[in-house]
C-alpha cells in the first residue's frame, strides 16, 4: 500500500465546465476543490459522464469498498472518520476557457505547418522524403527559430546545400513565420496515464522541442 502523501501528489486530469481536458492537479488540490464544491469528481457510467459532489463520491466510495467494487490499481485515502476513492477526473464548475500555449518548435510542427509541402519545390510528400532546411545555414548564423526552419525535400535539402536560398537560385514558396497559439493538454511527463483519462483524451504524447546548442 503506499503513502498517503504519496498518492496525495499523484494526478487527477481536470475538465473545463464543457468537459474539455484543460490541465492535471494533485490529488491534494482536487479534494480541496471537490471540498469546497469549486469541482465535482466525474465517472463515465454506461457511456455517460456522471457528476459527484464530495458528499455523495463520499457515499459511493463507502459502497464500493463494502462490495469491493475498485479497480486493481484504485487509490484510497483514509482517515480515523472517512474512506474516500481517489477521483482521477474532476471538473471544475466555474471554468469556461481553454489553456494557449506557444506551439512547439518539433519536426513534426513544422511539417504540419508546412503542409508537409517541400517549401521550394512545392511538391507535397510523405514524411519519409522531407527534411528540415535552415534557410539561414547554421554555420552562417541561422539558429533554430520558426522564421529560419522550412520543410524540403531530401533532394532540395542536399541541392541547396550550406547556401542561402538566392545563392543556391532557388526561391521559398512562402515565408516561413511562427503558427498562432493554440490549445494543447500540457501533461507532465512523469504523470502516469488512467484508464479513465481514455474518455476525454484520445492519445497523450511528448515531443522533444528543437533547441539551439
Amino acid at each position: 500500500m503506499r503513502v498517503m502523501s504519496a498518492i496525495l501528489s499523484t494526478h487527477v486530469l481536470v475538465l473545463n465546465r464543457g468537459y474539455v481536458p484543460v490541465r492535471t492537479t494533485t490529488v491534494r488540490d482536487a479534494f480541496v476543490k471537490l471540498f469546497s464544491s469549486a469541482a465535482e469528481a466525474v465517472s463515465v457510467e454506461d457511456g455517460s459522464y456522471v457528476g459527484h459532489s464530495f458528499h455523495s463520491w463520499a457515499e459511493i466510495s463507502e459502497l464500493r469498498r463494502q462490495y469491493d467494487d475498485v479497480p486493481p490499481d484504485a487509490d484510497w485515502i483514509h482517515t480515523p472518520s472517512i474512506s474516500l476513492l481517489v477521483p482521477r477526473v474532476i471538473r471544475l464548475l466555474g471554468y469556461d476557457r481553454l489553456p494557449v500555449h506557444n506551439v512547439k518548435l518539433t519536426r513534426k510542427n513544422i511539417y504540419e505547418r508546412d503542409h508537409y509541402t517541400c517549401q521550394y519545390t512545392g511538391r507535397r510528400l510523405r514524411s519519409s522524403e522531407l527534411n528540415i532546411d535552415h534557410v539561414i545555414p547554421r554555420s552562417r548564423g541561422g539558429r533554430n527559430t520558426w522564421e529560419n526552419l522550412v520543410t524540403c525535400s531530401v533532394e532540395a535539402n542536399s541541392r541547396k546545400g550550406n547556401r542561402t536560398p538566392r545563392e543556391a537560385g532557388m526561391r521559398l514558396i512562402r515565408r516561413p513565420s511562427r503558427p498562432a497559439p493554440r490549445h494543447r493538454l500540457q501533461i507532465p511527463e512523469t504523470a502516469k496515464r488512467y484508464r479513465s483519462w481514455d474518455h476525454f483524451v484520445s492519445d497523450l504524447y511528448w515531443n522533444t522541442e528543437l533547441e539551439d546548442e
